[in-house]
Formats: structure tokens, C-alpha cells, sequence
């Protein structure tokens, strides 16, 4: 049973696929140590330099859905048609039982799910500067074939359609503004002032 109690301290940051979710997050972690960040598990293989873990809990097929079968997601999607990715429950209520800020980086299905399950919890939207700037990111991070950039970016144009849905978008224009955005919505101060654009 999930405590809708401490679902107040517990902040969803989702939006369209190569937006830069797992870059801004990464920063957060890395300069605000009291924010726990819920480490998503997913059947994908990991990318060069992610740890098990610390990026992801990286699961076989079976396992993930032992974990479905258990009741064991908060939430969970298949993505982009191929692999499924969830955030565990427990990881989440132990963090936010224990005071703790907590911020899960999850794709659009999951942000609705969270929502059904933690309506109290503050959903926040992840936007590009511009759709232009999207299909640079997703193609500049070369980390697809041509066919999955393709997927990717048709999958995007649905996502950027859910932007209403949230409590509050913030663009990502610059990762420290960015951050800095997400975690004042948290209730923290931002270490450092960011001026310009």
C-alpha cells in the first residue's frame, strides 16, 4: 500500500525523449546530494559508462516481469515498442518515508501512472527550446540508428502533446538553470545563481 502521506515531498520530472531528462537529473545528483533520485530499472542493455545501480537497475526480460507479477512497480512502461523500463516502489517509499526529496526521471506512461497512484506528488515538464533543437539533440547524441531516431522523434511529437497535463514546465536551455528550476520547485535553494541565457 503506498502512504499517500509523504507523496507531498515526491517530485515526477518526465518529457519527450532526448530533452535532456537524464542529463539535468545527473546534475542534480551530482550538486544536491539531499535529493534522492529513484534509479529506474530497465531491460535495456547499458549504454558505455553506466553502472548498474547508479544509472539503472539493469534487468533481464524475466526478471522484469517477475517484478510486474509481484506488484513490485510504482509504475512501468514498455518504450518505443521494444524495452520496458519501471520504478521500484519500495526504493521510493523508503526515500520519501526517510524525509528525503525524492525525484523520479521517467517517460510520459510512467508520469501518468505515478499520477494515479501519488496525485499529491509534483509533476514537472521537461521541455526543448525548440522542436529544431530536439531533433539536434536526438541525432547529435548518436546513440541510435536512423530508424530509431525516426521512432524516437514520432514518439516525441506525442510526448510534447502531454506538456498540459503538468503541474509546471521548465525548458531546458541550460542544464544548471534547468536543475537549479527543478530543485527551487522542490523547496531547495540552488547552490549557484545562474544569470543569462
Amino acid at each position: 500500500m503506498t502512504d499517500h502521506s509523504t507523496a507531498g515531498s515526491i517530485t515526477v520530472l518526465a518529457g519527450p525523449t532526448a530533452v535532456g531528462k537524464g542529463t539535468v537529473s545527473t546534475f542534480v545528483r551530482e550538486n544536491y546530494p539531499e535529493v534522492s533520485l529513484s534509479v529506474s530499472a530497465t531491460t535495456r542493455a547499458p549504454r558505455p559508462g553506466e553502472v548498474d545501480g547508479v544509472h539503472y537497475h539493469f534487468l533481464s526480460h524475466e526478471q522484469f516481469d517477475e517484478h510486474i507479477a509481484n506488484g513490485a512497480f510504482l509504475e512501468w512502461a514498455t518504450v518505443h515498442g521494444v524495452n520496458k523500463y519501471g520504478t521500484l516502489k519500495h526504493t521510493v517509499e523508503e526515500a520519501a518515508a526517510a524525509g528525503q526529496k525524492v525525484l523520479l526521471e521517467i517517460d510520459l506512461q510512467g508520469a501518468r501512472q505515478v499520477r494515479e497512484a501519488l496525485p499529491q506528488a509534483h509533476f514537472v515538464f521537461l521541455a526543448p527550446p525548440s522542436w529544431e533543437e530536439l531533433v539536434k539533440r536526438l541525432v547529435g547524441r548518436g546513440t541510435e540508428s536512423e530508424e530509431e531516431q525516426h521512432r524516437r522523434l514520432e514518439t516525441a511529437k506525442l510526448e510534447l502533446a502531454a506538456e498540459p497535463e503538468f503541474d509546471q514546465t521548465i525548458v531546458n536551455e541550460h542544464v544548471e538553470a534547468a536543475a537549479s528550476e527543478l530543485v527551487t520547485s522542490m523547496g531547495i535553494t540552488p547552490r549557484t545563481a545562474h544569470t543569462g541565457a
